[in-house]
């Protein structure tokens, strides 16, 4: 059964852990900085206290890998739910009480340190121990957790507790699953990485992290992992302004988005199964490059031809929820680019989701004045078309090798 569904069993414990985590992680993420602010933060302090929680997220993103390849991932995963606790325990207990920034920031970005140390040194693990021709199906499933904790549960949860126990007591009661879930992520799953997998600590083993860019697939998914999250990161910070030009109000737009992860973490499944089918880079073009970019297309002159239709427009803006499912597979493609490097590689995978948070609303600001909602649509459409082209050449060094021997053959028969 497990074989059949792609998840597996060897490391179903993980998977579970993972989805509890992050719905302690994620109970805070829809309401911490309005609550903040009608607290008395001025709007100002509370952008900064999310950004430097962003960027603490971007750098762990990349230290997860290259502190898999050098200590395993079962380390690198407790170093992220000490890191998560420690930042938990000095943002809520000496924080928020007295909204004391200088106490905020630090330890607010402690905890961001942690669930990327956490969670995506677990999605390493994967492709570790996972066949590699149901890779894209259990990293599918990786996804499915993830959002299922992150973006689903964690809210849910927060809606059911705040009118009871309060904001900051949920955010303690947030504890409670991260325990849980690092537990049976960490403990409860027994399975074991390859010893070859793991190399010694050096400073040169660190730098891989960024040596490794030198290859030029690396560098090319790099991009493409950054366009993947631009829509995601971007279309919050315009499309309510646009939307409500046509008459649709904040409740509805919350709805719809809310609607477009709630398809997403089953398309995450889905789009796995595809990719190892038809393939993975396939998937990624088609799928996650070109189609993207049409959705994105209309998304903008939807409203403009049905005006204030909630249901069609819901229909279209969950579009993004199915394409945005279509790059799953590159986690599964990433490590394969450097075989002998699998953690520097998803080090450079996991630093490009990072940077989709920081480029998306800084593309947003930049050009919605200007332009306007259309113009940062076709923009963020034109890196999607980008993506789709230079997905063909993300190839692993035996495909390159291949290809090469095919070159030297056609040249010998050219030459006779």
């Amino acid at each position: 059964m497990w074989n059949k569904i792609g998840l597996p069993r060897n490391l179903l414990w993980g998977y579970i852990g993972l989805a509890i985590f992050m719905l302690g992680d994620g109970v805070e993420q829809a309401w911490i900085s309005p609550y903040l602010v009608e607290r008395g933060m001025s709007i100002e302090n509370a952008s900064l206290l999310l950004t430097v929680y962003g960027i603490a997220v971007a750098v762990s993103a990349w230290l997860s890998g290259i502190f898999v390849q050098t200590m395993g991932p079962r380390k690198a995963m407790v170093y992220g739910l000490i890191a998560f606790i420690i930042g938990s325990l000095g943002f809520i207990g000496l924080g928020v009480y007295e909204l004391n920034l200088a106490v905020m920031l630090p330890f607010y970005a402690l905890r961001g340190l942690g669930y990327p140390l956490f969670a995506y040194s677990f999605l390493i693990w994967i492709n570790y121990s996972s066949p590699l021709e149901r890779r894209g199906a259990a990293v599918g499933w990786f996804w499915f957790m993830f959002s299922l904790g992150l973006s689903v549960l964690g809210p849910f949860y927060s809606s059911l507790t705040i009118p009871v126990i309060g904001h900051v007591n949920t955010l303690w009661s947030s504890l409670i699953f991260v325990f849980v879930g690092a537990f049976l992520a960490i403990y409860t799953n027994k399975d074991k990485v390859p010893s070859n997998e793991i190399h010694p600590f050096t400073l040169s083993e660190f730098m891989k992290g960024v040596t490794i860019l030198k290859q030029k697939e690396i560098s090319l998914g790099l991009i493409v992992k950054t366009i993947n999250g631009l829509a995601q990161y971007g279309l919050a910070v315009f499309m309510p302004i646009y939307l409500m030009g046509f008459g649709y109000s904040t409740t509805e737009w919350l709805q719809m988005w809310s609607t477009v992860f709630t398809v997403a973490i089953f398309a995450n499944l889905f789009f796995g199964y595809v990719g190892d089918r038809f393939g993975w880079r396939n998937t990624i073009q088609w799928v996650g490059g070109v189609g993207y970019a049409i959705v994105l297309v209309m998304i903008y002159f939807t409203p403009q031809v049905i005006g204030h239709n909630y249901l069609v427009m819901t229909i279209v803006l969950s579009l993004c929820g199915i394409t945005m499912a279509g790059f799953v597979p590159l986690s599964a493609l990433f490590p394969l680019l450097s075989p002998e490097n699998k953690g520097a590689a998803m080090s450079i995978l996991n630093l490009g989701a990072g940077l989709s948070t920081f480029l998306a609303p800084a593309i947003a600001g930049l050009f919605f004045s200007s332009l306007g909602a259309g113009g940062v649509l076709f923009i963020y459409a034109g890196f999607y078309i980008l993506s789709a082209i230079l997905t063909p050449f993300l190839k692993t060094p035996d495909e390159l090798q291949k290809d090469n021997q095919k070159s030297l053959r056609m040249d010998n028969i050219r030459a006779k």
